[in-house]
């Protein structure tokens, strides 16, 4: 479930917790371990698949930094809130927000975009790559920073509420309103990710929040995965990566609300 969290943080940005919080509740966890054990993974995670974007030249500073600042106050909210909202209620919320998240970015996807200059066609590098990564960035529209901090700060209170990360949050609003190419919301979100775990990572531990035998087995998963996940979106075209990613977000959220209803806790 690591290897997973980690390709899956690093193909959208999303943290990867969209995964590993129902998959470790259905392993046995408590809906509260549920939340905060996936938080020590989202860190190395995001690092991870940041470091392979900014490789790229893709990460779009001024954004991820204001997303990054602006929603780390708002991360240890969310998470000294979740230690007094019910851990189910917390479960619910979650299924919610990533039926929410699939959707989203899925009609992006439908819709057909205009062809993304930046997609290769094959496996191997293509020719001019350095110049298809400048029209990524160039494509990035230019917004206020009150407009990026106010969608920093929902991304980190949602990611300390809820251990999922605060991607799951920033890439529909970035893709969708905001105009920005995936790639770009996508390396921009998991930087901002990266910065905005810490805190929640620190505020779930004092709290007593995390069963580290569970966040113990998704660290080690996580790294490679996340390598791997930023290479296929490197190497994917934006409609694939759409399509993708809400499908199996949305099939994911289906399961993982039946599941909490017959458990009827």
């Amino acid at each position: 479930m690591g290897v997973l969290s980690g390709i899956l943080s690093a193909l959208l940005g999303v943290g990867g917790a969209v995964v590993t919080t129902p998959a470790v509740r259905f392993m046995g966890a408590t809906p509260i371990e549920a939340v905060g054990s996936t938080v020590p993974a989202i860190l190395p995670g995001a690092v991870s698949g940041s470091w392979r974007y900014a490789k790229e030249g893709l990460v779009e500073w001024r954004t991820a930094l204001g997303l990054g600042a602006a929603g780390t106050l708002f991360a240890v909210g969310g998470a000294v809130l979740s230690d007094v909202v019910d851990g189910r209620v917390l479960m619910v919320l979650t299924a919610g927000l990533m039926l929410w998240s699939g959707v989203s970015v899925a009609r992006g996807g439908r819709r057909g975009p205009a062809p993304d200059p930046a997609a290769p066609t094959t496996t191997a590098p293509p020719a001019g790559a350095e110049a298809a990564t400048t029209t990524v960035l160039r494509d990035v529209p230019r917004h206020s920073l009150g407009t990026i901090g106010a969608l920093g700060a929902v991304a980190g209170f949602v990611a300390g509420l809820l251990g999922v990360g605060g991607g799951i949050v920033m890439v529909p609003m970035l893709t969708g309103p905001l105009k920005f190419p995936v790639r770009a919301a996508t390396a921009s979100s998991l930087v901002a990710v990266a910065i905005f775990s810490l805190p929640a990572l620190v505020t779930h531990a004092v709290l007593g929040h995390i069963n580290w035998f569970f966040a113990s087995a998704l660290m080690i998963g996580v790294v490679p995965g996340a390598q791997l996940g930023a290479s296929l979106t490197i190497r994917s075209s934006e409609r694939t990566i759409r399509l993708a990613f809400g499908a199996f977000i949305v099939l994911l959220a289906l399961v993982f609300a039946a599941t909490q209803v017959l458990a009827g806790r």
